[in-house]
């Protein structure tokens, strides 16, 4: 048997591998779609109506903090306050939030002070907010969400209902830009999977996350966890915050709402970049060895089987290793192709965007490999329009 023979085997074993992962995350996401709890779906009980805190981050938002507020003054509640903070925009920002305070006592305006050292922007601004809210019941969300009219409504009841300290709602995914529609469904597949509601729900999981777009958790519980201060300098600070709201034994849910609210995912080529690599860049900085593990693992699930298709087409009729091993790379690339055209479907994202998946699969696998080479060399990570040191930061948002 010659050498390319032998080559030619070890790839057919590892794509069958690839195959049968593949047809494990199907199955997964399917379980996902139909067994997902939705916001809006729950036995009611009688409850007191406590005063929610609205704890709203703003960074250079200009184009997207006025729709938000909007949404957010349109409530059915009646017994909350929006704490809006200003975190040191350089556009816009301030002015817009100033205006709606002084049109609607409801808005809190918000000037957070300069961020100290050790702490990420975002961390640090809703720590700012919790410092200034008034109520029992804190609901975080981002200044690029829109909200439907009954959402806190829902929110609070559903917790107080099943006597949950935490709740985040799953949104609808905005794509606003080609790339982002294009490589989302691919990246999503793995939602499904690894923190899909199916897994943070279940009691025996060690899975905890936030949707930092939508969590609504009591103050109490909050304070127990060490409030943002315990997760000063994660980068990821929405899933450390959930994961430790369920490793310290909190009842957390997460339900379903992509009916009810819509996030922005990214808002062009320089976000999207910079959002691959910082979901990366916690796993390298919690463990080098085992994250280059898992990055191999992504290549191989995301991107291989159409290289290793494309390679057995070309040299198809040399031997009946290529033939098989065109065999095998179809069913993984046809089953890749099939997880992320249902995602597209489920994230309503257009048949078109959903056809490049190949294209989509290797800037995810691009830019992932960009995030642990960042993390390597310790070179800062830039995220809305600041640059953090990544030396000497142990992340801990997503356990390897």
């Amino acid at each position: 048997m010659e050498f390319v023979d032998v080559v030619n085997y070890a790839f057919i074993a590892i794509l069958i591998g690839v195959a049968g992962a593949w047809a494990l995350l199907i199955k997964s996401m399917a379980s996902s779609f139909a067994n997902t709890p939705y916001l809006d779906k729950f036995e009611k009980k009688d409850h007191k109506r406590p005063r929610v805190s609205v704890i709203l981050p703003a960074r250079n938002e200009e184009r997207f903090i006025g729709k938000c507020l909007d949404s957010l003054l349109d409530q059915d509640y009646d017994n909350y306050e929006i704490i809006a903070i200003d975190d040191s925009s350089e556009d816009e920002t301030g002015r817009i939030i100033s205006d709606y305070a002084k049109n609607d006592p409801r808005v809190v305006h918000v000037s957070a002070r300069s961020k100290p050292d050790g702490w990420m922007g975002k961390n640090w601004a809703c720590m700012e907010g919790y410092k200034k809210a008034t109520g029992d019941l804190l609901l975080f969300t981002d200044s690029d969400t829109k909200h439907s009219r009954s959402v806190i409504s829902l929110a609070v009841s559903h917790l107080l209902s099943l006597d949950l300290d935490a709740l985040t709602v799953i949104p609808k995914m905005i794509c606003l830009d080609a790339w982002t529609k294009i490589t989302l469904p691919v990246l999503s597949t793995f939602l499904h999977t690894r923190f899909s509601a199916l897994r943070v729900n279940d009691p025996s999981k060690r899975t905890g996350y936030f949707f930092g777009s939508f969590f609504i958790i009591r103050r109490d519980t909050y304070e127990r966890v060490g409030t943002h201060e315990g997760v000063r300098n994660e980068i990821i600070e929405d899933g450390a915050l959930g994961k430790k709201v369920k490793e310290s034994g909190h009842k957390m849910r997460m339900v379903g709402g992509t009916h009810l609210i819509d996030a922005v995912w990214a808002r062009d080529w320089s976000t999207l970049w910079n959002g691959l690599k910082r979901l990366m860049i916690p796993l390298y900085l919690q463990n080098s060895k085992i994250a280059a593990g898992i990055f191999v693992a992504v290549l191989f699930l995301l991107f291989m089987p159409y290289v290793f298709l494309v390679y057995s087409a070309v040299f198809f009729d040399q031997s009946q290793s290529f033939s098989m091993l065109f065999a095998v790379s179809a069913l993984s690339s046809g089953l890749l192709y099939f997880a992320g055209m249902i995602d597209a479907r489920a994230l309503q994202i257009r048949l078109a965007y959903g056809l490049c998946g190949p294209l989509g699969s290797f800037v995810v696998v691009i830019g992932f490999l960009c995030g642990i080479l960042q993390a390597k060399s310790n070179m800062s990570v830039s995220w809305r329009g600041r640059s953090y040191s990544l030396k000497d930061h142990v992340q801990n948002s997503i356990s390897v």
